[in-house]
């Protein structure tokens, strides 16, 4: 007969059970981005709901917490990865025991419908017609948040953030970010100047059919490592990736004028991707086999697209490709024109499509902004305005419309309050971590002007990708980098693409 299952198994069954919940509500998500009718948001509101229910109520369930300490009790049975599993897994109960089940139901629906109006109000640049469903959801918010505060005796701001970026605090952040603009401005306007010595890089002229850019993004998708036995690209308003490491969904959105948009777009999920499909296979189905927080799932989106993708080696591989699939000829398909045009630096308006030395200006708006509306500073009606304040003040532009001020990201409206910080943090993480690769790799550089990422993926395989969330944010990166993270890398990184090159 055998043996009942000790206090620790019976916390891997119940999580696994939970991790398959989480991935069907991912897929769920994914459905109603990509191709869920209209008519369909009410009653994909109730499954989304009534699964976050479900989830809240089988880990906060008592036996839980009896488990987790037992297993506390007796934690030199454990082997390393068992240990740190049982301690991602006492994180999770700690914040979600903080919260009341009928909080997370209604946070739930209230993310779903605003999320829902926000899809049209967007296009329509019309803020007031879903601001009544956001200030819902930032009060539901602000009352989790105060929550999870007492619960695990941080801010409420800092609650949030854990969420997203374990350990991560809002102190920190404000250290890290303040070196970045120390630096930045003075940095932007010397960029800006030597840009303008040289000639203008020339646009490649359109059409370029949807259909063959979709061929020529899984055509990248494949080179850079990507396996489509477990995964898929689709079209959404907003591109992300989700799913689950097994069977990953990618999105992106087509402009036929602009190949490079959503070009890049793709690159930038695949990052995502890759490390999702690189995490421990034998630990997949627990907390310590998820991806270590948003900083390390940005940088490997963010190593991929701008450190590595948008290189000159990069453009000497894609150049000829990319004129062959669009019939293209001239100056404008060459490889130098290619580089220069994806190492244009211009401020504009829209985050996902900024260029590495203006893009953390974006983020730390919406860093300040969050913070304010969850301590009460900010309020919904304002936002328009200390937006587009903070835009001009930032990067010196004017706001032309809500559309591409204010409603152009998903996250406040999906109720992803403290997820924006780990953006910039996962550039400077992305940074560093590149630094190290060539280092240990110097042939990287060459092996991408040829197509061939087996050395960067195989390092960053190694190094980030099978320690899945074994190890602490700075544990990795001093493990594979030698230092915790800093702006330093990220500084150099701009001088020397920017200035020097």
């Amino acid at each position: 007969m055998a043996a009942d299952p000790t206090p620790y198994h019976q916390l891997e069954t119940r999580f696994a059970r939970l991790g398959a919940l989480g991935d069907a509500a991912g897929f769920l998500h994914w459905d109603a981005a990509t191709m869920m009718p209209d008519g369909g948001a009410d009653s994909r509101a109730d499954q989304l709901a009534t699964l976050s229910a479900i989830e809240h109520e089988m880990t906060v369930d008592p036996r839980v917490a009896e488990w987790i300490a037992a297993a506390e009790a007796r934690v030199d049975d454990l082997d390393a990865w068992q240990k740190a599993n049982l301690r991602e897994i006492a994180r999770l109960h700690a914040h979600a025991s903080a919260v009341p089940a009928h909080l997370v139901e209604a946070l739930s629906r209230a993310c779903s419908s605003c999320e829902m109006t926000w899809r049209t109000a967007r296009p329509a640049s019309d803020f007031a017609a879903v601001a009544p469903k956001l200030k819902i959801v930032l009060d539901l918010t602000r009352e989790m948040a105060q929550a999870k505060a007492e619960a695990l005796g941080v801010t409420p701001y800092d609650a949030l953030l854990d969420q997203y970026e374990p350990g991560g605090r809002a102190d920190s952040i404000d250290m890290l970010f303040a070196d970045l603009e120390s630096v930045l401005p003075n940095l932007l306007g010397e960029v800006l100047e030597a840009q303008g010595r040289r000639p203008p890089p020339v646009r490649p002229k359109g059409p370029f059919p949807i259909e063959t850019q979709k061929a020529v993004a899984a055509r990248f998708m494949k080179t850079l490592g990507f396996d489509f036995t477990h995964g898929r690209l689709d079209v959404s308003a907003h591109p992300f990736c989700g799913g689950s490491s097994d069977d990953l969904r990618l999105t992106t959105r087509y402009e036929e004028d602009d190949f490079a948009q959503a070009f890049m777009g793709v690159l930038h999920e695949t990052g995502h991707a890759l490390y999702e499909q690189g995490l421990p296979a034998e630990w997949r189905k627990q907390p310590v086999g998820k991806a270590r927080g948003m900083s390390v799932h940005e940088s490997q989106s963010l190593l991929t697209e701008m450190l590595a993708c948008r290189s000159r080696p990069f453009a000497i591989y894609a150049a000829p490709v990319l004129r062959e699939a669009f019939g293209g000829a001239g100056q404008a398909w060459e490889a130098e024109n290619l580089y220069r045009l994806n190492t244009l630096v211009e401020p504009g308006f829209i985050r996902v499509d900024a260029d590495e030395v203006t893009y953390p200006a974006h983020v730390i708006l919406r860093y300040r902004l969050e913070r304010d509306l969850i301590a009460g500073r900010l309020e919904i009606d304002d936002l328009p305005e200390a937006w587009n304040e903070g835009m001009q003040r930032l990067l010196g532009l004017t706001v032309p419309d809500d559309r591409r001020g204010v409603l152009q990201d998903i996250h406040w409206y999906d109720g992803a309050f403290g997820y924006f910080p780990t953006y910039t943090l996962g550039a400077m993480t992305a940074a560093q971590l590149f630094l190290s690769a060539c280092e240990t790799e110097p042939r990287i550089p060459e092996c991408l002007a040829v197509g061939d990422f087996r050395p960067l993926l195989g390092w960053l395989r190694q190094n980030v990708h099978r320690h899945g969330s074994s190890l602490s944010t700075r544990e990795l990166l001093v493990k594979a980098t030698g230092e915790p993270l800093s702006a330093k890398a990220f500084l150099t990184h701009l001088r020397g693409r920017y200035l020097e090159d």
